[in-house]
């Protein structure tokens, strides 16, 4: 047999062997298991040696001989093909060492990222040639990427089921037949197979991510993640990267890659709790995602896509926010797409007789305890009450009734209620003046139109005659908001 020293074969060679013979077999059989290479390349840009194995990585013919630089180039990725240009001039000229990857097309195996590793040769002080190897690390990295993306996966859904985790408890808060709660949730039905962003306004412990995870259920991405953010609980400093995510490096403390939210709720709904008190800075970026459907992370530069229905909620007036320059009005107007105002628990008392019995089982249950009754009058103190904190300051009084009741009755007491040191005001002046300034809002959005589908009437869910009815019994110019 012909001994070749191009074979790429795994036979050794018939017959006695030398010392040197046997050493470059077993390092042609070496480069051949581990996809590696090795070369020479002189100063003038010849290439004196190739190893049996840099043929086959780079799919050149060995019976046409070694290839020129410029050939070899060619075959390079195009932007990388400048890249190893560069870097074998600069290790010529300064005599350093060359670490580097890149993409080559390979005609048979298709894209292929290899990694060249050069040494430079040092004759009289001048650099006569470089010496290295090449490594087809193309299976590594697609390994390593899909670890990546497993990783990925896995904190997707760790984060999406501590939240899921964290919000179950809180779904029995949309308990009630009142009117008022009704259209409301008449509106999130109508809302919810749509894409269309949503904007819930309502004073604090109202339920309004309660109502955005409903409308989440009843849409088509049900079967996706609803990922929350309280974009108040969030340093400033630390929301961009909450909500677009980071690359490593991107700041002091950011030691690897992690995905934002927009990231996470990807194909699902990102529902931004407090809008209303993000930074400025923060509004351009998103004002960006919901105009392009695109964003970068921090500190990066790859421009990234996304497919995400975002529901917003705030507690805040924000056309005064915007009147005072602290929330963007071209923000405003595309989260406005279809405006919801959750009432207050003083505008449907007649919902706390069966919030009070749900949430007495409840507790009562957890406690070990068995609550036979409940007494008369406490029933209507919590009824007369005006409750500024709403259901979530219901849930907590009938809580602490049961952690400090020994009796199997269930009663409380008027001093745990927040506001029993503040000037009492009746229900009907808290109603009355909790609807003017509804009314008062709906009208300046739409510039004093009451009827039509983009009048006052349709935003607070009531026909435009029961508006008309309710704007002379308040006595609340319209007029006046014309033109504003």
């Amino acid at each position: 047999m012909k001994r070749d020293s191009l074979s790429t074969r795994s036979e050794q060679p018939q017959g006695p062997l030398t010392d040197l013979e046997r050493s470059e077999f077993h390092l042609r059989e070496g480069e051949r298991l581990a996809h590696m290479g090795s070369w020479s390349l002189r100063a003038d840009g010849i290439f004196d040696y190739w190893s049996p194995e840099t043929f086959v990585i780079f799919d050149f013919d060995p019976s046409q001989g070694i290839p020129t630089l410029t050939q070899w180039l060619a075959v390079l990725h195009a932007d990388d093909g400048d890249l190893l240009a560069k870097t074998i001039e600069r290790m010529f000229r300064e005599g350093v060492r060359g670490d580097v990857r890149y993409w080559v097309d390979h005609p048979k195996k298709g894209k292929r990222m290899m990694h060249s590793t050069g040494e430079p040769v040092l004759e009289n002080g001048k650099v006569t040639r470089l010496i290295g190897n090449t490594l087809d690390i193309t299976e590594q990295e697609n390994a390593l990427e899909e670890i990546r993306r497993l990783k990925d996966e896995l904190y997707k859904e760790n984060i999406v089921l501590r939240e899921e985790i964290n919000s179950t408890s809180m779904f029995e808060e949309v308990l009630g037949t009142s009117a008022v709660l009704q259209r409301v949730l008449a509106l999130a039905a109508k809302v919810a197979p749509t894409d269309s962003t949503v904007l819930i306004m309502g004073e604090t412990g109202t339920g309004k991510e309660l109502i955005a995870r409903a409308i989440h259920k009843r849409s088509k991405r049900a079967e996706r993640s609803v990922v929350s953010v309280n974009c108040a609980a969030i340093p400033s400093s630390l929301i961009m990267s909450e909500l677009f995510g980071h690359e490593k490096g991107a700041f002091t403390g950011a030691v690897q890659r992690r995905l934002g939210r927009f990231e996470l709720a990807e194909g699902g709904t990102l529902f931004l709790d407090e809008v209303g008190d993000l930074p400025l800075e923060t509004q351009i970026a998103l004002l960006r995602v919901l105009q392009e459907r695109e964003f970068e992370r921090v500190g990066g530069t790859e421009m990234l896509r996304c497919d995400v229905r975002v529901i917003a909620a705030t507690n805040r007036d924000l056309h005064s926010a915007i009147a005072a320059g602290s929330f963007r009005s071209d923000l405003f107007y595309r989260l406005n797409v279809f405006p919801i105002t959750l009432p207050p628990l003083r505008e449907r008392k007649e919902d706390i007789a069966l919030l009070v019995n749900y949430f007495v089982d409840r507790y009562a249950k957890r406690a070990g305890k068995k609550i036979k009754s409940i007494q008369k009058k406490s029933l209507e103190a919590l009824q007369e009450y005006s409750w500024p904190g709403n259901v979530r300051e219901l849930q907590n009084v009938i809580e602490r009734s049961l952690i400090i009741g020994e009796t199997n009755e269930f009663s409380i007491d008027k001093s745990w209620f927040s506001s029993e040191s503040q000037p009492a005001r009746s229900p009907a002046a808290d109603q009355t003046s909790s609807e003017r300034t509804r009314i008062e809002a709906a009208l300046a959005q739409t510039k004093g139109k009451v009827s039509g589908q983009q009048g006052a009437a349709a935003i607070l869910g009531i026909p435009a005659s029961t508006l008309e009815s309710k704007i002379r019994t308040l006595r609340i110019n319209k007029h006046a908001y014309k033109g504003t």
